[in-house]
């Protein structure tokens, strides 16, 4: 780092630990490091930089509307459990700040740009990753977005989870772990399930059950009544 440039220093952390993020905090981390790659004349970040790109339309998903206040509030937690650091330059009048998920999992550039494509996108299969990774990292093949996801995968705690190949499509999708879902340890597409796919499939399970205890119940109501109806109708017979 330059002269003129200046951070506080941060201990490592050890990179068997995961702290769970939210969205926003999510959001955060994913645009410092995209615009890391993307725009470096600028990086670190200005709040202001910053919160304009989490707001971004495009490339994001979902949109987000964030203030000034609620991004520098997630800053203040990221930098208290090291993800974030608070850079001061000389002569500069606004903090500007800059990841460290380098330095927290020990990711290269190449496996930095799928983790940070999935946290701006969400699930999505290889080949999606691929396209939309533009300058973030060049890769040659799918082949290679796919060993960048296997290396997410078997960190530990992984990262990065594969999906359930749901029906009638040919490719497998992913999804980050950075919020906690929990996906069993079994990499077979077929066995795995999750909190993302695998509670979706359970509520509407669920739902059904209740509709058809329902369905049952009035039809058992619909009896009573109509042979309580048989009853006082022969009363006047």
């Amino acid at each position: 780092m330059s002269d003129d440039v200046s951070s506080t220093e941060v201990p490592e952390i050890s990179s068997n630990e995961q702290f769970l993020l939210d969205a926003g905090e999510i959001r955060v981390l994913a645009v410092l490091a995209e615009k890391e790659a993307l725009t470096p004349d600028s990086y670190p970040l200005s709040l202001n930089a910053l919160t304009n790109g989490c707001n971004q339309l495009t490339s994001r998903d979902p949109v987000m509307s964030m203030s000034e206040a609620d991004v520098q509030v997630i800053l203040q937690g990221l930098m208290e459990e090291k993800f974030v650091t608070e850079v001061h330059q000389a002569g500069a009048r606004v903090s500007k700040y800059q990841h460290r998920l380098r330095v927290k999992w020990s990711l290269e550039q190449d496996k930095l740009a799928v983790l940070t494509i999935l946290m701006l996108r969400g699930i999505q299969t290889a080949g999606e990753i691929r396209t939309r990774s533009g300058r973030l990292h060049d890769f040659s093949s799918i082949a290679d977005v796919e060993a960048g996801l296997q290396f997410l995968m078997d960190k530990y705690p992984p990262l990065v989870a594969r999906l359930p190949r749901t029906p009638g499509t040919k490719e497998s999708r992913y999804a980050t772990l950075l919020s906690g879902e929990v996906f069993p340890e079994s990499n077979e597409v077929a066995t795995a399930t999750s909190a993302i796919g695998g509670s979706a499939h359970i509520s509407r399970q669920d739902r059904l059950t209740q509709l058809e205890e329902e369905v049952s119940s009035l039809r058992q109501q619909v009896a009573a009544l109509t042979e309580q109806f048989q009853q006082f109708k022969e009363q006047f017979e």
